[in-house]
């Protein structure tokens, strides 16, 4: 329910009550009158909330299936149209002359601790993009692109084929991490859209009032603070990625019944068949192994453990 009304309800509610607004204040049929926006009865101030909340509600309902493309948008996924694809293909380039000032900058030579907090920081904030040759045109993208392409990999698993099925295997406080870091992103991107919405529907009714301009330019403020927050969490996002990758590997082998890997080179050529296997390009990876225990002492909040057992009391 929370994530609910903050991924959905709340950039929605905001974009509503914008609009609203404007409308009271007659900004789409002439001059505004911004001191009859805000209700003076009762019966009139129960009357928008409701309008809001009923206006909020159906809208948040109707671009839920569309919270994927919406983040995949602000990503630069762009090639779909001749336009957009030209533009993408600037603004990648853009992030690659970005990416390789990093690169120069972590071998600077400058001396002292300034240069060291520099090479630092120049180190950090490269680990933070994937390679230049997949870079995408939006630091949104890129952010997500580094998890996407490297938290399985470096195992030998294909991380875009392999991350729905490990995400199942995952603890609960993992899982939980998880959840709210994906709820932070998305409600960040949301706001971004809605803000730029709002942006816009200021724009047509306030182009001919100067002095009220500054409510468009606020918005679009408002939404470039929503997409630098949505990057933040994107970091955080593809940084848990890795953990999971880290810490839950194996049990993703436990629930295909697969042997484990007696060291890292056969690790990754079992990971490597298991790739294959999930895109659907090969057979299952060797035998299977049956016999084991697959119940996990893993402890839950509640102090269960995964088969169903009391967890002994510390």
């Amino acid at each position: 329910m929370r994530r609910v009304l903050s991924v959905h309800f709340a950039p929605c509610a905001l974009f509503v009550t914008g609009v609203l607004a404007l409308v009271r204040a007659g900004s789409f049929s002439g001059r505004s009158d911004w001191e009859v926006v805000c209700p003076q009865r009762p019966a009139e101030a129960l009357g928008a909330v409701t309008a809001v909340v009923v206006c909020a509600s159906l809208l948040g309902l109707l671009l839920q299936p569309f919270q994927v493309r919406a983040v995949r948008a602000l990503e630069g996924y762009w090639d779909r149209w001749p336009l957009t694809a030209r533009l993408a293909g600037l603004l990648a380039r853009a992030q690659r002359k970005r990416w390789q000032a990093l690169r120069r900058r972590t071998h600077e030579s400058a001396g002292g601790e300034r240069g060291l907090r520099m090479r630092a920081d120049a180190r950090r904030r490269l680990a933070a993009h994937p390679p230049s040759d997949v870079l995408l045109p939006t630091a949104l993208g890129n952010a997500l692109r580094a998890g996407e392409i490297s938290a399985g990999e470096r195992y030998g698993l294909t991380t875009l084929t392999s991350w729905p099925r490990i995400y199942l295997q995952v603890s609960d406080r993992m899982a939980e991490a998880l959840g709210s870091a994906r709820a932070v992103l998305d409600t960040a991107v949301n706001l971004c859209w809605s803000f730029l919405a709002l942006g816009v529907t200021g724009v047509t009714a306030l182009y001919d009032e100067p002095s009220a301009w500054w409510l468009c330019g606020a918005a679009l403020l408002l939404a470039a603070v929503a997409y630098k927050g949505a990057v933040t969490a994107a970091q955080t996002y593809s940084g848990l990625m890795h953990i999971v990758y880290d810490l839950h590997r194996f049990d993703l082998l436990d629930a295909l019944h697969y042997p484990l890997p007696a060291d890292g080179k056969s690790e990754k050529a079992l990971f490597s068949q298991v790739s294959d296997l999930f895109a659907r390009s090969g057979h299952p990876a060797g035998r299977y192994d049956h016999a084991r225990n697959r119940g996990r002492t893993r402890r839950t909040p509640g102090g269960e453990t995964a088969d169903g057992e009391r967890g002994a009391e510390t």
